[in-house]
């Protein structure tokens, strides 16, 4: 397939003409044809009427017509094979087999959504039958049931150029619940992203659903992804990116007549604390994993663990030696972007240069746009006094906080902003402490996990890819697993309505 470097506006392919930006490879920082044309306001416009024009027809389809649509488009992005793969392999720098392991993720959710259509149970149906004898007042009957909100604009995310991109999870689950999507493609991976658009427009047409059920729209800068949100015709907002990009977003869907919902995945540090017990168990042998999850991906998943918090001791001695060992011989790994190489180097020179924080260990250098893993130690005190020493390194960055004591550990959990995931490392003897932090750590984290590390997310029924702000704006909802189709509807309830007018849609969910 050639790319053209154009936009979808529903049935349509056509060239922007609002500047024009290539693609840069990772690993050698040089262009890649095509040109991709940004969309100008009038294709934005025509993009949003398109969409609004398709809501109530597609959010009729049957659940069936509507689940085999989203196993249309799975199957037409595993039919582009090897073409996507390589071209997001260079746009991203990542290697095949996280590029073909995203792919995989990307299909599954498509698939795993189908189900949830079918099944129904996403509706939340509830009925309360009518009490006409109840006294002192009759009770009416009672139907409730959930809607989509309408069309919804997707925002790709720069490190998952598949599985939170074009056909990602926030599009995956609008689809499902029966809004029509229009994705802003992110800079950082157009081909692929093109590529991805080509197939879910194809899967449109071949599945008869309305045109403007799905849009993609490049743009050369921020003004087209603003506009967007602030076009009446959008309903709902996913966004995975910084904290200050999903802040903008926020204030522009406040600042509209009528304020929509932005669910912004943002900033997260995604703390581990190691008890004593599992330190004195197996200190070193937890320091060699961390530092396998800290450099995963080049350290660029939104559940990285930057941050390592534990209590002074022989324990933690060990865990530091089995870190250094590993971080020794951790190879450099090529970032996605050089903007986003030169933001992780800027980092690390901030710490580098702060006195409150030492460099403990390095990984291996690299080549150019490679970013080289680093661990840094603080104290507990200095970490509390010092804002800077919490702010998000996106990359192979982590630091250790040494605390003098629980007392000290409990107010810097305490210190904390929202996160994605919290890890606790601990042994038998480490339950009673692990108990009492327990309700702090759910306030603070939307996923809490035991003896291992936030990186890898399980696409399922009970995953939560969320948290309290600024890991999300709104800690109530996920951007994974089946829960985030709940994100773009809204409940309705029907009183004493006809069957002839309730049915339907209470059955059907239409």
């Amino acid at each position: 397939m050639t790319l053209t470097g154009n936009l979808i506006i529903g049935a349509s392919s056509r060239h922007g003409a609002n500047g024009s930006f290539q693609a840069v490879a990772a690993s050698s920082g040089r262009e890649m044809e095509p040109s991709f044309g940004g969309a100008s306001p009038a294709d934005l416009d025509e993009a949003c009427g398109l969409a609004e024009a398709a809501f109530r027809p597609y959010r009729a389809a049957a659940p069936e017509a509507r689940a085999a649509f989203l196993e249309e488009i799975a199957g037409n992005i595993l039919e582009l094979g090897d073409e996507l793969v390589l071209r997001c392999m260079e746009e991203s720098g990542l290697p095949r087999g996280r590029v073909e392991g995203e792919r995989g993720r990307t299909v599954g959710q498509l698939r795993l959504f189908a189900e949830v259509v079918r099944k129904g149970a996403y509706l939340d149906r509830r009925h309360d039958e009518a009490l006409p004898d109840r006294q002192p007042a009759p009770r009416p009957d009672l139907k409730l049931t959930h809607l989509p909100l309408g069309p919804v604009a997707v925002f790709g995310a720069s490190n998952f150029p598949l599985a939170f991109s074009v056909a990602g999870g926030d599009t995956a689950s609008a689809l499902a619940a029966g809004c029509p999507v229009i994705v802003k493609a992110h800079s950082a991976h157009p081909g692929t992203s093109e590529l991805v658009g080509r197939a879910v427009q194809k899967a449109v047409a071949d599945c008869a659903m309305p045109e403007g059920t799905f849009s993609l729209l490049f743009a050369a800068g921020r003004s087209i992804g603003e506009a967007l949100v602030a076009d009446p015709r959008i309903k709902a907002v996913g966004f995975t990116g910084s904290r200050q990009g999903g802040v903008a977003l926020m204030a522009i869907a406040a600042r509209r007549e009528v304020p929509i919902p932005v669910y912004a995945e943002m900033s997260s540090i995604n703390p581990v604390i190691l008890f004593p017990g599992a330190l004195a168990e197996r200190g070193e042998a937890i320091g060699k994993a961390f530092i396998a999850s800290l450099t995963l991906g080049a350290g660029q998943f939104c559940t990285n663990p930057g941050l390592i918090l534990a209590v002074e001791g022989a324990g933690l001695d060990g865990f530091v030696m089995g870190a250094k060992a590993a971080l020794g011989e951790a190879a450099a790994q090529t970032m996605l972007t050089p903007g986003i190489h030169r933001a992780y180097c800027s980092g690390i020179e901030a710490l580098e240069g702060n006195p409150k924080a030492q460099k403990l260990a390095e990984g291996l250098a690299g080549e150019e746009h490679q970013g080289r893993a680093a661990l840094f130690s603080t104290l507990g005190a200095d970490f509390l006094a010092e804002e800077s020493l919490a702010d998000e390194v996106f990359g192979p960055s982590s630091l250790l906080v040494r605390c003098r004591n629980e007392a000290e550990l409990r107010k810097v959990v305490d210190h904390l902003e929202g996160q994605l995931t919290i890890a606790i490392h601990i042994a038998e003897g480490d339950i009673d402490a692990a108990r009492a932090l327990m309700p702090v750590l759910e306030e603070k984290a939307g996923r809490i996990l035991a003896n291992g590390f936030g990186t890898g997310v399980e696409v399922a029924h009970a995953m939560v890819h969320g948290g309290p702000y600024p890991a999300t704006s709104d800690g109530r909802s996920t951007s994974v697993g089946t829960l985030a189709i709940a994100r773009f509807l809204r409940p309705v309830s029907y009183q004493d309505l006809p069957d002839a007018l309730s049915d339907e849609t209470w059955c059907l969910g239409r």
